[in-house]
């Protein structure tokens, strides 16, 4: 089933909830981790730690974001050992991914009760901060600026459950999506990853449930093994209803008392078209099974409108076996390895 960075493979059950958890004493400026990494400031706090800018002294002007664990003082030893064990496997899949979207992980280490993930820094807006400027502008965010980012989420996305043992993000929202100077997306926050793998129990000591606005049904309340990549379609379908409409969709568990409580995107933002609302409503489907099953099938809605397709052409990255998929473009990606292989041979003489 899955692992999570403070998780336990024991038939025990969860004996504690992150809202039971006091927020730790953050971390000072100037202090000195692993006689590395120099804090700057605090950039983010939760339940089970903090998120530090910080310097790295080994390289010279490179900045980095550091992902603070705090490990419950009060759990037995053996079952906070086991919770590092499972961090440090955690945070060693993590530092093997390589994906343009994907924050780099560098490093991880543990001093005192805290576990540490080191990764890249990313500076810029996160997309939520983008689209409230919008909306106190009395706006919405342009759709194809939306889209363009949705494509190199679901790229992001993609990579992430087609790993060999699929991991799952379970915390993908408008904050956690940031938008570089440059105008590239990034996934961050990896608090909450998963890596699933088959025939193992998981039991969950401080729970991640994400936030329950992008939170679907089967993530709430206890890590049961339930949750799967699905759950990461619906919280990107309700990351992009959220972007587009300026409304924070109706929570999951409010909609399965009240099925009507969830307005049409396209009610709120009457731009939207018929294909763009289709596909953010089956990715918000209450049950996993009604879905899309992965998020290539997602994306043969999402971005099957030709007008928006061309309007995020230059957004997105070469994907090698999209192109495959379509008999025409296959012929011409032959035709134009043929002639580079043509130009490389010509060029030796």
């Amino acid at each position: 089933m899955y692992t999570d960075f403070v998780a336990l493979r024991s038939p025990i059950p969860p004996i504690l909830y992150i809202d039971e958890v006091s927020l730790p004493e953050p971390l000072i400026p100037y202090e000195l981790l692993k006689e590395r990494y120099i804090i700057l400031k605090t950039i983010g706090r939760g339940g089970m730690g903090a998120i530090y800018l910080a310097d790295d002294n080994r390289l010279a002007g490179r900045q980095c974001a550091i992902k603070e664990v705090q490990q419950e003082s009060g759990l037995p030893q053996n079952l906070i050992k086991q919770g590092r064990e499972q961090f440090y496997r955690e945070a060693s899949v993590l530092a093997m991914l390589d994906h343009p979207t994907l924050p780099k992980v560098s490093d991880y280490f543990a001093e005192g009760d805290r576990d540490y993930l080191v990764m890249d820094f990313v500076p810029g807006d996160d997309l939520k901060t983008l689209m409230d400027r919008a909306r106190r502008g009395g706006n919405f965010l342009e759709i194809a600026d939306v889209m363009s980012w949705a494509v190199q989420i679901s790229d992001a996305l993609d990579y992430l459950h087609n790993q060999d043992s699929p991991v799952i993000h379970r915390d993908i929202k408008p904050s956690n999506v940031k938008l570089t100077p440059r105008g590239q997306i990034k996934l961050v926050d990896f608090g909450l990853v998963k890596q699933m793998v088959p025939d193992e129990m998981t039991i969950t000591v401080i729970q991640g449930r994400g936030t329950a606005l992008y939170t679907p049904l089967e993530q709430y309340g206890g890590d049961a093994g339930h949750t799967d990549t699905r759950s990461d379609i619906y919280a990107f379908g309700a990351t992009l209803y959220h972007l587009l409409t300026n409304q924070p969709p109706t929570e999951a568990k409010q909609r399965f008392l009240q099925p009507s409580s969830l307005a049409p995107p396209s009610d709120l933002n009457p731009d939207i078209d018929h294909n763009l609302e289709r596909g953010i409503l089956w990715a918000m489907e209450l049950h996993p099974d009604n879905r899309p099953q992965s998020i290539a099938e997602l994306g043969n809605v999402l971005f099957s409108d030709k007008s928006v397709t061309s309007m995020i052409a230059t957004e997105l990255p070469v994907n090698i076996s999209s192109i495959l998929n379509n008999p025409t473009d296959t012929v011409l990606a032959v035709v134009a390895g043929i002639l580079l292989l043509i130009a490389a041979a010509a060029s030796f003489f």
